[in-house]
């Protein structure tokens, strides 16, 4: 069973429900991905609302390792979601709220939830605010 308070998700991948979570070392190994410095600028790149493939194979990759999950990349590029690019694009949205939360969120709804819904769109119209108030 997930816990969003520790920044976990299920998500259905090649029919079978998973768990992925974004540790710190999750974090760290996104940042020497990613060539970013430092947590605000791999925050900075995910609050672009741009998302290639390669990107989200890291992404899904870091959530399903730091949750325990033994694959390397090149075996989550072959992972099926359901709704095709969308439906990655949909999981990684949540990993990545989960873990960040979102400028959208109320305050009641706590830390790292989840509303129905919420995910990037491909035109990067939404924020997903990886660090709620930066902007």
């Amino acid at each position: 069973m997930t816990n969003l308070h520790r920044g976990e998700i299920e998500a259905v991948l090649d029919g079978r429900p998973t768990t992925l979570c974004l540790t710190l070392g999750a974090l760290a190994e996104l940042e020497a991905a990613f060539g970013d410095d430092d947590l605000l600028s791999l925050a900075d790149r995910f609050s672009s609302g741009r998302l290639s493939a390669r990107d989200a194979i890291r992404i899904l990759g870091a959530g399903l390792r730091g949750a325990g999950h033994d694959l390397a990349d090149t075996d989550v590029a072959r992972l099926k979601a359901d709704g095709g690019a969308a439906g990655y694009v949909e999981v990684v949205a949540r990993l990545l709220t989960a873990t960040f939360g979102s400028s959208d969120d109320a305050p009641s709804a706590g830390y790292g939830s989840v509303p129905a819904g919420d995910q990037l769109s491909p035109s990067g119209a939404r924020d997903p605010g990886p660090f709620p108030g930066r902007r």
